[in-house]
């Protein structure tokens, strides 16, 4: 593997579209200062412990910081920059979610109504409301939890496979449900079927069109790309690579896949800065009405402490007191970190080129605390004993990316 570079800076940069006018966020007059080397010191930290390489971007106001270590591509040796496209996992999550509210906005959704009134007979259960989908409080099982309970034999099996919705929605009601509708959160990649499902069948169009037409092409977010089911990462891209269950075992190049096991629970692309700018603009109020952001950020408790679940958006509460939001993303290959300040003045996008290594997982949650809290950041310890092995992707283990 070639030795780790380090290319950091801070660059003026315009804002893409303008905003509308929206309060200030509490905190921004006497937000800490970026600390862009202790950013620096956890990307080298997750490359140590077994990431190929791994990036960060922070866009603050009209301030970019940047910070890569390692390789995008093992075989070639190739630098990562912040200019590659990567798969984002979870992060897709909060796209799906906008989609759906904005179509409430529009008047041809409501979230307290039964998934079933919308696309009748799908699910057993007429409680379930469109909220408990996006929220993860359904109960609906992770078919996940199965198709990936053994690593990399569990992602070969599905690596060039094409799924309908309605067939992953099947592998879950094949499993009990884990709790009664509304009762508590429960992480699960099926909800997000489902929400996809229903982008569908209100719009008449695939989830690639909306998302094309009602977030990308406004946002101009050029890197940002939904294939499925094409299997490569369109343009310059970091490659992505997979960690065996097995200590020792060789990383698995996981950049070619269809990630149809999770479509719009996870299958988009994109790059540090599109997704910089995509959640300013929805933190900022530029995707959907002010109300409709008001019920993502209706927050319920979520596994783990200092988190908090909304609809399609987490909340994390960092050392300093000050709370972040956004989405966290596991797919084969890439950790991603998307967060950004209450009014999206201050965004962060991290992502290592791995998976399957908690150990990866856990130390990039400090990425947050070095940009939103400064050189005052608390040390965040691990958890006490091995950190968790994240088998299941784009589930969310209770300490780490709950």
């Amino acid at each position: 593997m070639a030795s780790a570079r380090v290319r950091v800076g801070a660059v003026a940069g315009a804002v893409l579209l303008p905003l509308l006018a929206v309060p200030a966020h509490a905190d921004s007059p006497t937000a800490p200062a970026v600390d862009l080397a202790g950013v620096r010191g956890v990307l080298r930290s997750a490359q140590a412990q077994g990431a190929p390489g791994s990036m960060a971007r922070i866009d603050d106001g009209g301030t970019v910081y940047r910070a890569a270590v390692g390789v995008a591509d093992r075989g070639s040796g190739r630098a990562m920059n912040d200019a590659d496209r990567f798969r984002i996992g979870s992060v897709t999550k909060t796209f799906t979610a906008v989609v759906l509210l904005q179509l409430v906005d529009e008047k041809k959704l409501s979230l307290d109504a039964p998934v079933n009134r919308y696309l009748p007979g799908l699910l057993p259960d007429d409680r379930i409301t469109v909220r408990h989908v996006l929220g993860h409080r359904s109960g609906l099982y992770d078919y996940t939890n199965d198709m990936f309970a053994s690593t990399v034999p569990g992602f070969e099996a599905v690596r060039k496979k094409v799924f309908t919705p309605r067939e992953l929605v099947k592998l879950s009601l094949a499993r009990p449900r884990t709790n009664a509708p509304g009762a508590v959160y429960a992480y699960s990649n099926t909800n997000f079927v489902v929400a996809g499902m229903l982008v569908e069948q209100l719009t008449g169009n695939p989830v690639r069109t909306e998302f094309e037409n009602r977030i990308i092409g406004p946002l101009k977010l050029s890197d940002t790309f939904y294939v499925h089911p094409g299997t490569t990462i369109p343009g310059r891209h970091a490659r992505g690579y997979l960690t065996p269950d097995q200590a020792g075992a060789p990383l698995v190049d996981a950049t070619e896949q269809t990630v149809s096991w999770a479509q719009s629970a996870g299958a988009l692309i994109s790059s540090t800065r599109d997704l910089n700018t995509f959640l300013s603009a929805l933190l900022g109020g530029r995707l959907t009405s002010a109300a409709q952001l008001a019920q993502m950020e209706r927050w319920l408790p979520s596994s783990g402490s200092g988190q908090a679940y909304g609809l399609g958006l987490r909340r994390r509460d960092l050392s300093c007191g000050v709370s972040v939001y956004g989405h966290t993303g596991a797919v084969q290959g890439f950790y991603t970190y998307a967060f950004a300040s209450k009014d999206g003045t201050r965004a962060l996008a991290a992502v290592a080129n791995t998976s399957n290594n908690g150990t990866v997982l856990n130390t990039m949650l400090r990425t947050l605390d070095s940009a939103f809290c400064g050189k005052s950041a608390r040390a965040v310890r691990p958890p006490r004993g091995k950190a968790p092995v994240e088998r299941h992707e784009d589930v969310a283990p209770a300490l780490t990316l709950d």
